[in-house]
C-alpha cells in the first residue's frame, strides 16, 4: 500500500452510503396530501358548527362522523407520515447507514401505513368504530396497524444497530421513544375481542371508569409521545441543520428527554377531573402535569437558543421561520396545558371551546409548523434543488397560516371562557341563568371566526403544495453532492 493509499483510506472509510431516499420522498408527498385533506375536513366541520345545515341530513356527512376523520387525518395521516418520513431521513444521516431490511421493507411500511389511513377513515364515515373518545377504528384496522408499526420499529432499530457512528444523536432518542411508547399505548388501549373473524364488531376488554382511565392514559400520551416526542426529534435535527449551528446544550437535551418521557406517562388522569375516577388518581395526573412544565420549557429554550448567532437567517430561510415559531407555540401550549390541568381552572375550562383552542395551538402552531419547517428543508434537499421554487410564496404561507392560527385560538379562548361562565351562572333564586341552547347561540360568531382561521390555514397549505410542485418540476440547478460528508 502506498503512502497515497494510506492517506486516502480514512476518507474512503467515511464515505457516506447511498441512502434510501425514494421512500422518504413518497412520505413527504403523502404528508402534504394528507395535510390538505385534514385541513379541508377541519374547515368543513367548523362550518358545520357555525351553519348546521351543512350537515346535509346524511348520516355519512354529519359532524359526528367527519370529526374523527379530521382529527385522525391531522394526527395520524399528516403527522404520522411526517414522523415516519423524517425519522427515516434522520436515522440514516446520523447513523451513516442505509435503512435496515432493504427498500422493499421500507416500502411495505409506507404503503401499509397509507392502507391503515384509508381503512380508518372509511370506518369513521360508515360509523364502524369502537365508540371511544378518539373514535378508534375497529379491531381489524388496529391489527393491521400493529403489523405495520412492528415493521417500522424493526427498520428504525435495525438501522441504529448497524450504524457506522458510535454516538446516537439525540433526535434518534426522541424518535425511538415515540415509536416504542406508541406501540405500547396502541396495544393497551385497543385490546378487544372480535364478535367474529368476518365481522367488524368487537367488545373492549375494559368498561366503566377503568376503560376511561385506559382511554386517557392512551389519549394524553398520544399527545405526549406521538405529537410531542416525535416532533421534538424533528426539532433537534432540522433546526440545527437549517441554522447551521450545533444544539445549544446537548446536556440539556438529555435532561429534557429523560424528564419528559418519565413525567408524561403519568399525566393522563387530568382529563378526568370531577368524574368517577378516584380523587388520588386525579390529583396524581394534575401534579405530574404541572411538573411537566419544566422539562418542556427546557426543550423550548434549547431549541430557541440553538439560533444564537444565527437569528438573521429568519429573514431569508422560511423553513427556519416555521420551525422557530413552532418552538414558541410549543412553549405556549406546554404552559397552558399544566394550567388547565389544575382542578380549579379545569372546572371552568373542561368540555368548553377553551380546550379546543388549546389543542389547536399545539396542533397547528407546534405540530404543523415544525412539519412545515422540515418540509421546506427536505423537499429541495431530496429533489436536489438549491431552494424552493418561490421563497416569497413560502413567506406568504407563513404569514397567512400564522394569521389563521391567531384567529382560531383567540376565538376559541374567548368562546370557551364565555361558555364556562354561562354554564355556571345562577340567578338570585339559585336556578341556572342560561339554558344550554342559549350558550350555543352565543358561540355562533366565534364559530364563524374559527372557520375563517381554518380557511386561512388551509389556504397557506395550498400555497405550500403549489410551491413544492413547482420546486419538484422546476429546472433549478441541483445541490452539491453530499457523498463525502460525514454524518449529519
Amino acid at each position: 500500500m502506498t503512502a497515497l493509499d494510506t492517506a486516502a483510506t480514512p476518507v474512503e472509510a467515511r464515505r457516506a452510503p447511498v441512502y434510501a431516499d425514494d421512500v422518504i420522498r413518497a412520505f413527504m408527498i403523502a404528508t402534504v396530501f394528507w395535510g390538505i385533506v385534514a385541513f379541508a375536513a377541519g374547515v368543513y366541520i367548523a362550518l358545520q358548527l357555525a351553519f348546521p345545515a351543512l350537515n346535509l341530513g346524511l348520516e355519512w356527512t354529519t359532524f359526528g362522523r367527519l370529526r374523527p376523520v379530521h382529527t385522525s387525518a391531522a394526527i395520524f395521516a399528516f403527522g404520522g407520515n411526517a414522523l415516519l418520513g423524517t425519522s427515516f431521513h434522520v436515522v440514516q444521516r446520523t447513523c451513516r447507514a442505509r435503512l435496515w431490511g432493504g427498500d422493499a421493507f421500507a416500502w411495505f411500511v409506507f404503503w401499509g401505513y397509507q392502507a391503515f389511513i384509508v381503512l380508518a377513515a372509511s370506518g369513521y364515515v360508515l360509523g364502524i368504530t369502537q365508540s371511544k373518545e378518539y373514535a378508534e377504528p375497529e379491531w381489524y384496522v388496529d391489527l393491521w396497524l400493529t403489523i405495520v408499526w412492528v415493521a417500522y420499529l424493526a427498520i428504525f432499530l435495525g438501522t441504529l444497530l448497524k450504524r457506522e457512528e458510535p454516538h446516537i444523536y439525540v433526535a434518534n432518542w426522541f424518535y425511538l421513544a415515540f415509536i416504542l411508547t406508541i406501540a405500547v399505548l396502541h396495544i393497551g388501549n385497543n385490546i378487544a375481542v372480535p364478535v367474529s373473524w368476518f365481522g367488524t364488531k368487537s367488545y373492549g376488554a375494559a368498561s366503566g371508569v377503568q376503560d376511561a382511565m385506559i382511554q386517557w392514559w392512551y389519549g394524553h400520551n398520544a399527545v405526549g409521545f406521538f405529537l410531542t416526542a416525535g416532533f421534538l426529534g424533528m426539532m433537534y435535527y432540522f433546526i440545527p441543520k437549517a441554522a447551521e449551528r450545533p444544539v445549544y446544550s446537548y446536556r440539556l437535551s438529555i435532561i429534557h428527554f429523560w424528564a419528559l418521557i418519565f413525567l408524561y406517562i403519568w399525566a393522563g388522569p387530568h382529563h378526568l377531573h370531577y368524574t368517577a375516577l378516584p380523587d388520588w388518581a386525579q390529583t396524581l395526573g394534575m401534579t405530574f402535569s404541572i411538573m411537566l412544565w419544566m422539562p418542556s420549557w427546557g426543550g423550548m429554550i434549547n431549541g430557541l437558543m440553538t439560533l444564537s448567532g444565527a437569528w438573521d437567517k429568519l429573514r431569508t430561510n422560511p423553513g427556519l421561520r416555521f420551525s422557530v415559531t413552532a418552538v414558541g407555540f410549543y412553549g405556549m401550549s406546554t404552559f397552558e396545558g399544566p394550567v388547565m390541568s389544575i382542578k380549579a381552572v379545569n372546572s371552568l375550562s373542561h368540555y368548553t371551546d377553551w380546550t379546543i383552542g388549546h389543542v389547536h395551538s399545539g396542533a397547528l402552531g407546534w405540530v404543523a409548523f415544525i412539519v412545515f419547517g422540515a418540509l421546506y428543508y427536505l423537499v429541495p434537499f431530496l429533489w436536489k434543488k438549491q431552494d424552493v421554487w418561490s421563497p416569497r410564496l413560502a413567506s406568504w404561507h407563513f404569514w397567512i397560516s400564522t394569521m389563521g392560527i391567531v384567529l382560531y385560538i383567540t376565538s376559541m379562548w374567548v368562546s370557551g371562557i364565555m361558555q364556562g361562565l354561562m354554564w355556571r351562572a345562577y340567578d338570585e333564586l339559585g336556578f341556572l341563568q342560561y339554558s344550554f341552547v342559549e350558550s350555543v347561540a352565543a358561540m355562533h360568531p366565534f364559530y364563524v371566526i374559527r372557520a375563517l382561521g381554518g380557511l386561512l390555514f388551509l389556504s397557506g397549505a395550498l400555497l405550500m403544495a403549489y410551491n413544492f410542485w413547482r420546486t419538484i418540476r422546476g429546472e433549478e440547478p441541483a445541490r452539491l453532492a453530499y457523498a463525502a460528508t460525514p454524518a449529519e
